[in-house]
């Protein structure tokens, strides 16, 4: 150990000065200039520093003259008690006379001996800071220890004999030592005893709690975490706050004890074992209260969810017990789901400060941990919608288990969004329920028998005295409280279960929407309806399209440098808009832009959408003369405007998508956009597809908006790189194939609002336009799923005029053949139906085999929910042709499994419809460009084959 340590930190101050003014300086300040600063680390000398001072110090000991005359002069001051310090900080100053009044100034030897004694105790603390926690009693059982295993640091004073690896011994015990400022144990002391110290230290780091935080590397974060631990008292409750803990506990402990007598095999998740959570999350949302917070969200598993629901959130307990009722019936259309994954919404009076405060817990499924970014994005849109960028009025608390969040990667996925200003929450409380602390009492459910794996932990659990009771018994033998109040409190508890009981029995019907998280005032009626069931037309007037194009085709900040082929672009934007046409990107901006005119917000989030991956979007400019200066033309548009919103992603799916999930959730006003990269990378999301998208409203009574722009097509670019699997989308809709629908004039609003979500793959950058207009313009919100093209966006033929997008306008979910074969319809041979890319390969490939005359192309724009109607038309018009469905996916995806017996049951199983397109394979696409173009080819020659289906049977 290094004699000299102390003394050189001591007197740093004062040796940065002299080394400044040598040349050494340099060298040896170079890697501990971080301590000199408020920066990010530990206040402590680097090892180089402190032998370099050391040696020095050593040399003057034995030669004065041996060193430079300054090192003479400060040596020789700070042995006199004369430190050549002018300005010495307070806390150095106090330490300098601390030294000097134990004799630093005496003998070489006795001086060393304090500084190495002084420098060992900084060890010592340091070490119960860093390891304590690998002693803490944190098992109740008595079971395992700390890290499941019987290390034990050798740093730590676990026996007198262990004071030798510190250079001290059993009698220092006894003898003062200067504390230093990186402990709060001395409270408003200075110096405490090593015996205190090893006192305080121990009553830290070593009982229940365990603390791990010496690995921050913030020193302002490490010294909140140490004042609120070891600060003398700091634990100590007043007896009003015992009695409100002891009451919390009550209402904790007896209704899971309610619900054991009254349903005793039924699952529901208990939270016996871990009942402390209840007064924990109490606290934590009081405290939040009181610092100014008015909305919390929060999303947990389903341990504990019910005792949460009934005591944090405070729903009716009638409505908890009634979904205990096998009898109870459903009033909400869809599957409903089990009680322990239902969400809540309430505002209430928050008792402890009486103010008005909302809390919001999430539905989620059985997946572990997926609710996580769904619950930071419904924060983000909170505080958005609140103007709270700092996180002062809205928070979220995220519960876990242990061995979820250590396993489950969509818990990183959703801290590395934290800093991302488009994502970041500024801060989370996170609580893991630690099943190796916090017990469970009966297992995984209440159904479980956890004797059959766990025998020797579930005798010791089956001993254990409840909380409540060790608290009760605490508190009544110190006088805190009486046994006649506790048992008044548990008797009042148990009146309030029974009353609500007795209540529950009245109700007959199952609400889901009672339930409902996310409620959005004044969109639905009053019964949760839709106020219509009409859209109005999804066009804008064109002197609106020319503003817009002209904002887009412009950089609107001054003195603004963007990249040459930047400067290409915008003039070909301006240049379209002139001649009153439109491409992919720029109908987009349309689209968006008229949305923000009228107050709508727009929120585009993935991976690198700023840009576009294809380099088409742009929404983002970059000043090529000033780094990190950037412009968003989409908020130029008008001094009166929505704000858009668009940010590069993190390189994450699942959590990016269920933070925009969260954030449609929050308000039915905004159009939220989400683009994959590319369209199959949706599939390391697809567990938010799954639980939340696809069936959140059938489970949850939930509407989401959310759109999902995935990049499609089949262009020889590979496997990973082509299809978006829009056959998984098409399989998880909800229309059925054999069922002949009534059509009406609302059939196509009632269709959509029939559905579980919205598939389309529009072939125009007008339909583009539309049906995103539509989304916001329905009475109502489902989820769109959207097949984005690629080499469509530069295309010459997919362009639209503005005449396609003008007021009165409307999006095709059917473009008809509008050509020859539409003026004699009893001419045509064959009808292909289509959707998206390959309507421009069969239509060139048409004209090329001189065709128009016999074969009609007809585009499939809105896959599902299936255009019955508008097909019925289509397929009435051409009685005598024969009927394909053409794709460019292979058969064994795409579409044709889904329309396939939609067509049979338009037309009652009469025709057949043939299918043309590749054939079935195991991976989405070809790497091999020859081969993607040779079966193009292929199937391109039978599209256009009218003797190729002659003699065959379907």
């Amino acid at each position: 150990m290094s004699h000299l340590k102390l003394f050189v930190a001591t007197l740093k101050w004062h040796g940065i000065k002299l080394l400044e003014k040598q040349d050494v300086a340099r060298r040896v300040f170079s890697h501990g200039q971080r301590y000199a600063s408020s920066g990010t680390s530990e206040p402590f000398l680097s090892g180089s520093n402190s032998n370099y001072v050391e040696e020095m110090y050593y040399a003057w000991l034995e030669n004065p003259k041996s060193v430079h005359k300054s090192w003479d002069l400060f040596f020789r001051n700070a042995n006199a008690g004369q430190a050549y310090v002018p300005h010495l900080p307070d806390q150095l100053e106090r330490k300098v006379s601390f030294l000097q009044s134990h004799g630093l100034s005496q003998t070489p030897g006795k001086a060393e001996k304090l500084v190495e004694d002084h420098l060992a105790v900084q060890s010592l603390i340091r070490a119960y800071q860093i390891r304590g926690h690998h002693v803490a009693q944190l098992d109740p059982l008595g079971i395992l220890d700390a890290d499941l295993d019987s290390f034990v640091p050798s740093d730590l004073i676990t026996t007198i004999d262990k004071l030798g690896f510190y250079g001290l011994h059993e009698s220092d015990l006894d003898k003062v030592f200067q504390l230093p400022t990186t402990t709060f144990i001395g409270g408003n002391e200075n110096s405490l005893s090593l015996r205190e110290i090893i006192k305080r230290l121990e009553n830290t780091y070593c009982q229940h709690i365990g603390l791990e935080f010496m690995f921050i590397n913030d020193v302002e974060q490490c010294q909140w975490i140490r004042q609120k631990f070891e600060t003398p008292g700091v634990m100590k409750f007043t007896n009003e706050e015992k009695r409100t803990l002891l009451a919390r506990l009550v209402r904790s402990m007896r209704f899971e004890d309610f619900l054991a007598r009254k349903w005793s095999s039924e699952k529901r998740f208990g939270l016996e074992g871990c009942e402390v959570m209840i007064p924990a999350l109490k606290t934590i949302i009081d405290k939040s209260s009181e610092m100014g917070i008015e909305y919390v969200i929060m999303g947990m598993p389903h341990r504990g969810r019910l005792n949460v629901l009934a005591n944090v959130i405070r729903k009716e307990l009638e409505q908890i017990f009634c979904q205990f009722d096998p009898k109870l019936e459903a009033a909400d259309e869809g599957s409903g789901d089990v009680k322990y994954h239902l969400g809540m919404y309430h505002e209430r009076i928050n008792r402890a400060t009486n103010k008005k405060i909302t809390l919001s817990l999430m539905a989620n499924p059985s997946h572990l941990e997926a609710v996580d970014p769904v619950v930071q994005g419904k924060t983000k849109a909170e505080q958005f919608y609140r103007g709270d960028t700092a996180g002062k009025k809205v928070m979220s608390i995220l519960l876990h288990g242990d061995a979820a969040f250590a396993g489950q990667g969509v818990v990183y996925e959703t801290f590395h969004l934290s800093d991302l200003p488009s994502y970041t929450t500024n801060g989370t409380i996170h609580v893991v329920v630690n099943n190796q602390v916090c017990y469970r009492r009966r297992g995984h459910n209440e159904m479980d028998e956890p004797m059959f794996t766990q025998p020797l932990m579930y005798k010791q659990i089956h001993k254990q005295v409840p909380v409540l009771k060790k608290y009760a018994d605490k508190l009544i033998a110190d006088g805190t409280v009486t046994l006649q109040e506790f048992e008044e409190e548990i008797a009042k508890y148990d009146r309030i279960c029974e009353e609500a009981y007795t209540r529950s029995k009245d109700n007959k019907i199952l609400h889901i929407k009672h339930w409902l998280d996310s409620p959005w005032p004044g969109f639905f009626n009053m019964d949760g309806e839709p106020k219509s069931m009409s859209c109005p037309p999804t066009g804008i007037s064109e002197d609106l399209l020319t503003h817009i194009g002209n904002v887009a085709s412009s950089v609107p900040v001054k003195d603004f440098k963007i990249h040459a082929g930047l400067s290409r672009i915008l003039r070909a934007r301006l240049e379209m808009t002139k001649n009153r046409v439109v491409d992919w990107a720029l109908a987009e901006y349309m689209a968006f832009g008229s949305f923000l005119k009228e107050g709508i917000h727009v929120r585009l989030s993935g991976q690198d959408v700023e840009r576009g991956t294809f380099s088409h979007r742009h929404h983002v400019l970059h000043d090529q003369e000033v780094d990190k200066r950037t412009c968003v033309p989409m908020n130029h548009l008008w001094e009166q405007q929505a704000p858009y919103t668009v940010c590069n992603s993190s390189l994450s799916e699942y959590g990016v998508l269920g933070f925009e999930l969260g954030f449609a959730m929050a308000s039915p006003n905004a159009l939220v956009c989400w683009e994959a990269q590319f369209g199959d990378f949706h599939n390391t999301a697809q567990c938010i597809i799954d639980q939340f998208i696809s069936s959140g409203q059938a489970k949850w009574v939930r509407h989401n908006g959310i759109v999902l722009l995935l990049p499609h097509g089949m262009e020889g670019m590979g496997p990973e790189h082509s299809s978006a699997r829009p056959e998984r989308f098409l399989q998880m809709s909800n229309d059925d194939s054999d069922a002949y629908p009534e059509f009406s004039e609302q059939f196509e609003v009632s269709q959509l609002y029939e559905c579980n979500w919205i598939v389309v793959n529009c072939s125009t950058p007008a339909n583009y336009f539309h049906v995103l207009r539509r989304q916001i313009l329905l009475p109502f919100r489902k989820p769109l799923i959207i097949l984005t093209p690629k080499s469509l966006l530069r295309h010459p033929e997919a362009k639209s005029s503005f005449d396609e997008m003008v007021s009165g306008t409307t999006f095709q979910r059917v473009i008809p053949e509008n050509g020859l074969a539409a003026h004699a319809p009893h001419e045509v041979k064959r009808v292909i139906f289509c959707t998206g890319k390959v309507y421009y390969d069969l239509v060139k490939e048409r004209k090329n085999q001189d065709l128009e005359k016999q074969v009609a192309i007809t585009r499939l724009e809105q896959i599902s929910p299936f255009p019955f109607d508008l097909l019925k038309e289509e397929l009435e018009k051409y009685p005598d042709a024969d009927l394909v469905w053409c794709q460019e996916e292979h058969k064994n995806s795409g579409y044709y499994d889904y329309v396939k017996p939609r067509f049979r049951t338009i037309v009652n199983h009469t025709r057949p419809i043939w299918y043309v397109g590749r054939e079935p394979a195991a991976a989405a696409a070809t790497g091999n460009k020859n081969t993607h173009l040779v079966s193009l080819r292929r199937f391109l020659d039978t599209a256009f084959n009218l003797e190729a289906f002659e003699g065959k049977t379907f």
